[in-house]
């Protein structure tokens, strides 16, 4: 009979326990041993990711993007979680668990994690979870609706921008005023102006607002 180590991490017990009823049901279909491990923040985590006997024979990671901070001041997020795994573990496999839907978001959790699947909230039923959870072991990626709609469209967008751009797009979407832009993009003042006209341009909203700016870039997929 195959064994599996499982860590997941998670602060809601309810996903946890939807988790091991998940690996539960597998585990009498396809007569697979998961030892499952359960970190419930950031510190209980990093404490295992330290345990090298057992993370050696981990194979699979469950994470929560959006945890609580705990004591270390490097690791501040699942984000950072991850991005550690990927450095220190690159053959574990990841699967991404998270309630955020927008598009910059998810596409920057893609690109720097390379997860195996991703999974947000608002899309889950039990069956999609077991779903999921059978895919990561035998035949990854995997994505609930939500990030399937993204890569969609980021397949058949009729334009294209650079990572700055896109960021600069966000920093709009979330209200970071003008003056605190050069510092976030590493652009002068005039850079960030040039940069934000040539979006209006592109997306056909010049002599509008930024709002208008940013409906635009959403209708688009890229926010």
């Amino acid at each position: 009979m195959t064994s599996v180590n499982v860590l997941i991490v998670e602060d809601h017990p309810l996903i946890v326990e939807s988790y091991k009823q998940g690996f539960e049901i597998i585990s009498k279909k396809q007569s697979i041993i998961f030892n499952i491990e359960i970190a419930h923040n950031l510190d209980d985590a990093i404490a295992v990711l330290d345990d090298y006997s057992y993370m050696n024979t981990c194979g699979l990671i469950f994470l929560d993007i959006q945890l609580p901070i705990g004591l270390n001041q490097k690791i501040l997020s699942g984000e950072d979680l991850g991005l550690l795994i990927r450095k220190k573990y690159p053959l574990i496999k990841i699967g991404i668990i998270t309630s955020l839907n927008d598009n910059y978001r998810l596409r920057t959790l893609i690109k720097n994690i390379d997860p195996e699947a991703v999974l947000i909230k608002n899309d889950l039923t039990p069956e999609e979870l077991i779903s999921a959870i059978q895919s990561i072991i035998t035949s990854p990626p995997y994505y609930t609706s939500t990030v399937l709609n993204l890569l969609r469209k980021e397949i058949s967008k009729d334009v294209d921008i650079d990572e700055i751009d896109r960021k600069l797009l966000y920093e709009l979407s979330i209200g970071t005023k003008m003056v605190e832009l050069p510092a976030i993009l590493l652009l002068s003042k005039a850079g960030v102006e040039k940069r934000k006209r040539n979006l209006k341009a592109l997306l056909a909203v010049e002599d509008q607002s930024d709002r208008e700016l940013i409906l635009n870039a959403k209708n688009r997929g890229f926010l």
